[in-house]
């Protein structure tokens, strides 16, 4: 289970920061990622950070959004600054999960946290 955090209003040129925590009986994370969708569109990639370390940003976000994890407190973080009213939407995360019982590896996602900036 996926439990996402930390959103809110917030003013443009403002920061918040989301997290997203796992539970229940796990081996490993691999992959975290989080998504975004805002009202009347598909939703989207915004970030992901590998079990190793390594991240991945959408053009739209990088310079401004920071991904980073704690495997010790099965938790991803998502560190938004000088945010634009055009990163309005709900943020859901997702995360890459081997399972112990029963040993399966698939995606869950968590319910998501909803961002407003305002202008």
């Amino acid at each position: 289970q996926l439990q996402a955090f930390g959103g809110g209003l917030v003013q443009a040129g403002g920061s918040l920061r989301l997290s997203c925590t796992a539970s229940g009986s796990i081996f490993t994370i691999y992959t975290m990622y989080w998504y975004r969708q805002a009202p009347g569109k598909q939703r989207e990639f915004v970030a992901s950070i590998t079990l190793g370390g390594i991240t991945n940003y959408a053009d739209s976000v990088k310079g401004r959004f920071t991904i980073s994890r704690d495997d010790a407190k099965k938790t991803a973080y998502l560190r938004m600054s000088n945010l634009k009213p055009e990163d309005t939407a709900v943020y859901y995360c997702k995360a890459d999960i081997l399972a112990r019982i029963p040993a399966k590896r698939s995606d869950y996602w968590g319910q998501g946290t909803q961002v407003t900036v305002s202008s």
